[in-house]
């Protein structure tokens, strides 16, 4: 199966072929060295023209791009390292997301700015962070943070861009959206080959998709199991993690549980969500930023006021509240795994 990273790569390849209006704007993304993730690889020695290496200035570079989208392009930024998306919080959420209803629905801005998230690579407090949540209240602003799941690929279909991949959602964002995303990558996921029910043979997998047919929730199973005792849910790497601690409930605690893998985070949706803890009385959200006013406590907000007593119990797992440490043991510390999800998972009343 292909990596992650080559779904993206391929993807970026496959929308600058298609459309001519496509243009990739960042940080070193010039071949041979092809971006810090080498997700650019390659792009800038088949469409020179359209391949631009920029300053230093995130700000300046989603400025221009905020401004090429408004004439008719298509531009995709990357931003080297996610942490340094505060600098560009005033062009995406003053100006890109609002262009729209301020000029009367007579604009577009089909803007896509991709970045690497998270930690656990040993880079320090200012380049392990996970800060998609501050982004996911700004209305006319989409963001979306794929995984490695997706469906099997029809007959005729590349790999890497199976149905649900992160290649096949990039793709359809980048032709076919109207309004700014960012494109939530995690770092850790990039090394990963990309998983459907033939590689994991313990999970039934299905995918819901929305109005956009772009951006799945995916729903696991352990494959054979009875009624399932909880809800995960849980995005990004995290679902990884999710899926692992999953399958160590079942088999050493005949604990199981539904995991829901949701791909878009803004506008949120948890109908699946609904759906599951309706069954399941109970929710744990998990993601790698920060507890506080994060996606897992919106999620399990809505939940909660949309089921009230049905919900029974409910859990979030996140990183610790504190800058994450360069040191490795330290930084596995601060940031939630696997024995935390089972931890909460064990937790469960009864």
């Amino acid at each position: 199966m292909p990596s992650v990273l080559d779904s993206l790569n391929t993807a970026l390849h496959r929308a600058m072929t298609l459309d001519p209006t496509v243009y990739i704007l960042g940080e070193d993304i010039l071949d041979p060295y092809g971006g810090a993730f080498k997700v650019c690889r390659g792009l800038s020695t088949s469409f020179p023209d359209r391949v631009l290496t920029t300053p230093i200035s995130e700000a300046g570079i989603t400025g221009i791009a905020a401004g090429m989208a408004l004439r008719g392009l298509r531009p995709v930024v990357e931003i080297m390292f996610g942490d340094f998306t505060t600098l560009i919080a005033d062009q995406l959420i003053n100006h890109a997301a609002k262009f729209r209803g301020m000029y009367n629905d007579q604009v577009r801005v089909p803007l896509v700015v991709r970045t690497p998230m998270g930690g656990r690579r040993g880079y320090g407090p200012t380049h392990s962070q996970t800060l998609e949540k501050l982004y996911l209240g700004a209305p006319g602003l989409q963001v979306i943070a794929p995984c490695a799941l997706s469906l099997p690929a029809k007959e005729g279909e590349l790999p890497e861009l199976a149905p649900g991949s992160p290649g096949d959602i990039l793709l359809k964002t980048i032709l076919d959206g109207e309004d700014p995303v960012l494109f939530v990558e995690n770092k850790l996921l990039y090394p990963l080959n990309l998983q459907d029910e033939t590689s994991l043979a313990d999970f039934s997998i299905q995918a819901f998709y929305g109005k956009d047919q772009r951006n799945p929730v995916f729903q696991l199973g352990i494959a054979g199991a009875p009624k399932a005792d909880l809800t995960i849910a849980a995005y990004g790497y995290m679902a990884e993690l999710a899926r692992q601690a999953a399958l160590k409930l079942a088999y050493e605690h005949e604990l199981f549980a539904e995991l829901i893998v949701p791909t878009r985070l803004s506008p949120v949706d948890i109908s699946a969500t609904l759906e599951s803890v309706r069954r399941t009385g109970r929710l744990i959200t998990v993601e790698e930023g920060t507890l506080t006013a994060g996606w897992g406590a919106e999620a399990l907000a809505r939940t909660a006021a949309a089921l009230g007593p049905a919900l029974r119990f409910a859990r979030r797992v996140a990183a610790l509240e504190m800058p994450i440490p360069a040191s490795r043991p330290l930084e596995e510390t601060a940031l939630p795994g696997i024995p935390e999800i089972m931890t909460a998972a064990l937790d469960l009343p009864g």
